[in-house]
């Protein structure tokens, strides 16, 4: 039940996230939308960490498994894509690379946070 309950959480923010997604036409994904929703109510306390735990810690650890669909959409677009394959490579490394900064910069910033 535990689980269950779990899934019914994040299940209904994502299916919220996707309501006002479609409502208001936001250029944002609704699942975007769910997981900022999602990331709000976590960090107000309105929902505790301990009750969407499990669930997260099994989607999380089965990640790749949701990469599937989207390799496989790829892999058959194959011939649209033989044409730009240097521009997507390029934009892959430097969004890689921005991000990987982006992410270090915020994390020292927690941390002197946390130290003070």
């Amino acid at each position: 039940m535990k689980y269950l309950r779990e899934l019914l959480i994040i299940l209904s923010i994502y299916l919220l996230g996707e309501f006002i997604s479609k409502y208001f036409n936001f250029p944002l994904p609704g699942n975007i939308i769910g997981m900022l929703i999602l990331l709000a109510l976590l960090c107000l306390g309105i929902i505790d960490v301990k009750k969407v735990e499990n669930v997260s810690k099994f989607f999380l650890d089965h990640l790749a498994f949701f990469f599937i669909p989207a390799g496989v959409g790829l892999i058959t677009s194959l011939s649209l894509l033989k044409d730009t394959w240097l521009q997507i490579l390029m934009v892959c490394l430097l969004t890689t690379i921005f991000t990987i900064g982006v992410t270090g910069r915020i994390v020292q910033k927690v941390q002197k946070t946390k130290d003070n």
